[in-house]
């Protein structure tokens, strides 16, 4: 193999690990806001690529695209309006199987509206860049360009606006934030909405290079890896974990085939086992 592609196996592996990380932040918030872990939230991938396609064709593409986030937007917020919001006290058992069961639901209602068989999805970029003497993709590096900018966007919500401090809030302490007059139910489930988008931006700008089909969703489960690699509730963490995972598996299913598919999984146990509270722990002292 020549320099070049290893520089290539490099930049597919930061625009996957990229890809994981937008999904697994949405894990995240959820999760610091909630403390639900929710397993369809890669089906908000898939959804989201799915309603984007006919709303590109319908508006073009930048507008189809922001009109495909909104959609997903609703869902998010109605997720837990009208169903994660009745079973708050119930058993962890429970939620589990209510989200996998929406997960479930998510990839039937895709495949009865949009059918069963890959679509493909339309380039937003072609062509490839000249880089120190290294010819690189341009749609792969506007995957890791679009999460830079969407990190740095979250990192000014969260630290600026009213409403990323109020999320913020809800994520340490619920009834506290209660007291303080903030609308803990509504912006539950604008945490919801967000992390909906997150993971729809993930599924659009990754669809061109996997197609869209019903499966896709099942990234999620990888980005759910790199986040407990992170540490499950760290944003930096989570975004560390994917990454690593990212650059590490084309290159472990090209020298390893016999772990294609699973080295993520791999890494997971490999990383757990010497650090069980993940890469960036995440503890609190709780003060009585």
């Amino acid at each position: 193999m020549s320099i070049q592609d290893y520089v290539n196996l490099l930049v597919i592996g930061l625009s996957q690990g990229c890809a994981y990380g937008l999904v697994a932040l949405g894990f995240v918030l959820i999760y610091k806001a909630t403390e639900i872990v929710n397993f369809s939230h890669g089906e908000f991938m898939m959804l989201g690529a799915f309603a984007a396609i006919p709303l590109i064709a319908l508006f073009g593409f930048w507008l189809g695209i922001v009109c495909a986030l909104l959609a997903m937007a609703v869902v998010g917020f109605l997720l837990d309006a009208l169903v994660m919001r009745r079973i708050i006290g119930e058993s962890q058992a429970s939620v589990f199987i209510v989200t996998v069961a929406f997960g479930f639901i998510f990839r039937a209602l895709a495949g009865m509206i949009w059918g069963w068989q890959p679509v493909p999805f339309p380039a937003y970029l072609t062509g490839s860049i000249e880089f120190a003497g290294f010819t690189l993709q341009a749609n792969r590096l506007a995957v890791v360009a679009v999460t830079l900018v969407l990190c740095g966007s979250l990192f000014l919500f969260f630290s600026r606006s009213k409403l990323g401090i109020a999320m913020q809030a809800i994520s340490q302490n619920q009834l506290a934030a209660y007291y303080m007059a903030i609308p803990v139910k509504r912006v539950v489930s604008l945490v919801w909405a967000l992390g909906a988008v997150i993971a729809a931006v993930a599924g659009i700008f990754n669809a061109p290079f996997t197609q869209v089909d019903t499966s896709i969703g099942a990234l999620g489960l990888k980005a759910l890896a790199g986040a407990i690699i992170g540490g499950f509730g760290s944003i930096p963490g989570a975004l560390l974990g994917c990454l690593l995972i990212g650059v590490i598996e084309p290159f472990a299913d090209l020298f390893v085939p016999t772990l294609k598919g699973v080295s993520a999984y791999v890494i997971m146990l490999a990383v757990l086992f010497v650090r069980p509270d993940g890469l960036i722990a995440q503890t609190f002292a709780k003060k009585v």
